[in-house]
């Protein structure tokens, strides 16, 4: 019996030596290597752990040496591609393991951005329009810029980077729809209701030897009452080899986060290019205390290819119900449209 299964063992492998390798039969699930769905694709169900942790633990990320925290969080919603071709390669290797470890950042991200994509208000059911433009120091057509933003018929356009040369134009262009207008320095108001009691507002990082006036305070009279509008333009930032140079912004959002804070009206409206996104700590002065977008993506910059909204609409005591974005104008950002629903 012995000498018999050894025969057919020695006939089994004779016959397995002589049938080649990719005429064999593999067992459903398994690969080459015969691993099954649930053991393959180990890298991909890792790096999607790990991706999930960065979307739901972005806080964790520390913001020294180079303030990764904030770079991160400028760039967050993008870690949704990062997903995608996660996805990618497990629908190549076919892997289970990968599949189910998806869903941790698919949720994380749904979570955090998932809101944004649902349609606003309908037309109509808002209490003010505004649009917010940086509508750069470089531009060339300063009229066309002004008539486009007219053309969006808001209640309130919030301009930065006004020079010298070009305020004039926006004054004469936009007087006719626009009655109302403050300036102070480089930033400014245009309103189809009167506006009171604008002053300068002081949120000049101290580090900023020259002239630097970016930033007003102003009543808007609307026919829903008194609101306070601020408009403010926050230091740019770098990004640089050593990380991101957002020190100058932060002081000066933390300044104005204290003077909304201090603000005596109950309404507040902020409009400007703050340099930043919601979802960067950067700005935490400011999202701390008011209420951003709830409807919207609206990235803003660069205009030739907007990779995130750093022009921002905010309101206290009202609810910033959708923002989008305007059609190009001569500046290197977007405008930036919102309806904001009072009380």
């Amino acid at each position: 019996m012995v000498e018999q299964v050894r025969a057919d063992s020695g006939a089994t492998s004779a016959v397995k030596a002589a049938v080649p390798r990719w005429a064999r039969r593999r067992a459903p699930g398994q690969d080459a290597r015969a691993r099954s769905a649930w053991t393959r694709g180990r890298l991909i169900a890792v790096l999607a752990v790990l991706t999930a942790g960065l979307l739901a633990f972005h806080r964790a990320v520390p913001n020294f040496m180079g303030r990764p925290g904030s770079l991160l969080e400028t760039f967050l919603p993008w870690l949704g591609l990062v997903v995608v071709v996660l996805l990618g390669g497990a629908l190549l290797r076919r892997s289970a393991t990968a599949a189910v470890a998806l869903l941790m950042p698919v949720a994380a991200w749904m979570h955090l951005f998932g809101g944004l994509l649902l349609s606003g208000a309908k037309p109509g059911g808002h209490d003010l329009a505004v649009v917010q433009h940086n509508v750069s120091d470089e531009n060339t057509d300063p009229a066309g810029t002004a008539r486009a933003l007219a053309d969006a018929e808001p209640d309130l356009i919030a301009l930065e980077e006004l020079v010298p040369p070009a305020l004039p134009v926006y004054e004469k262009t936009l007087a006719s729809d626009y009655p109302y207008h403050a300036v102070r320095g480089t930033v400014g108001l245009w309103s189809k209701y009167p506006l009171t009691d604008t002053r300068l507002l002081d949120i000049k990082p101290q580090g900023i030897a020259d002239a630097w006036r970016r930033g007003l305070r102003t009543v808007v009279h609307t026919p829903h009452g008194e609101i306070a509008a601020y408009v403010a333009h926050l230091p740019s930032v770098r990004v640089r080899a050593s990380g991101l140079a957002s020190s100058w912004r932060d002081e000066s959002a933390d300044l104005l986060g204290k003077a909304v804070a201090a603000e005596k009206l109950t309404t507040v409206i902020l409009l400007g290019d703050l340099n930043s996104t919601v979802d960067d700590r950067g700005l935490a002065p400011l999202t701390s205390r008011m209420n951003v977008a709830e409807r919207g993506f609206a990235f803003s910059f660069p205009a030739a290819f907007p990779l995130a909204r750093i022009d921002q609409v905010m309101a206290r005591s009202a609810t910033v119900a959708h923002i989008h974005t305007l059609p190009a104008t001569g500046s290197d950002h977007l405008p930036v449209a919102a309806r904001i629903t009072l009380g």
